[in-house]
């Protein structure tokens, strides 16, 4: 597999946009991009029913692999399956992994920092087109999750705040917020609206260098103990142990 020439269909979510393009721009493999609006793993249903309708519409017998640049992200990929070629996951409970490069870097956060909001570069200049503006991952509990996107869909996000405050402060659930940088850079801009956007709600800003080596070998075939290879007709289950995923 690593001495021929792969073609490739990648969908990933605008989260990790910057890596997706760079990394199919230069691996050796040729990759068609689907990228999905940010926003959709705090609806985990929607996020596995758009999900599973690209996986269906892609033409049989034209890729060797399907690949797709998510995590678990709220049990969103349990399930998925294809007919007819195989699908290709990363390890990983969400995007957090992915920008910190291995599942022992997240698990090593969530240990020691159980209350962090997580920024990034895509994250924060993609999401203000939507009216997002929720955690990165799966750090805001389900039901919160949903209640406080209710509540900006239909009031905006700093009516949203203040209701979520005033129920019962969400926010106490985070104690620290963090911007991933990487290879890719974080622009001035982004880094200052990370910082604006901490301070308002009471957060001290700290900068964590990221690694985005799970996105590259992704891309360039390099599956090994990271990934999860569903053969076809195969689906995608939740474990409860460290590998994350399976496939049955």
């Amino acid at each position: 597999m690593k001495n021929s020439i792969l073609k490739i269909k990648c969908i990933s979510c605008e989260a990790l946009a910057r890596p997706v393009y760079y990394y199919s721009a230069i691996t050796p493999h040729q990759v068609d991009l689907e990228i999905q609006r940010i926003g959709l793993h705090d609806r985990p249903t929607s996020l596995r029913e758009q999900l599973q309708q690209q996986i269906n519409e892609t033409p049989s017998n034209t890729y060797d692999a399907i690949v797709l640049v998510y995590g678990l992200c709220g049990r969103a990929i349990d399930g998925l399956t294809s007919l007819d070629t195989q699908l290709v996951v990363p390890r990983a409970h969400d995007c957090i992994t992915l920008l910190l490069g291995s599942r022992e870097a997240y698990q090593q956060q969530q240990n020691e920092y159980p209350g962090t909001y997580w920024y990034s570069q895509d994250y924060l200049e993609r999401s203000g087109r939507y009216g997002e503006s929720m955690a990165l991952g799966s750090g805001m509990p389900g039901d919160l999750q949903t209640v406080y996107q209710e509540y900006i869909d239909k009031y905006g996000l700093e009516n949203a705040d203040y209701l979520m405050q005033t129920m019962g402060s969400w926010q106490a659930h985070y104690t620290r917020a963090v911007l991933v940088e990487n290879d890719l850079g974080v622009k001035q801009n982004i880094a200052e609206q990370a910082h604006i956007e901490a301070e308002k709600r009471g957060w001290k800003l700290e900068k964590l260098e990221g690694n985005l080596s799970i996105v590259k070998k992704l891309l360039f075939a390099e599956w090994d103990q990271d990934f999860l290879i569903v053969p076809p007709k195969a689906s995608i289950h939740m474990t409860v142990d460290e590998e994350i995923i399976t496939a049955k």
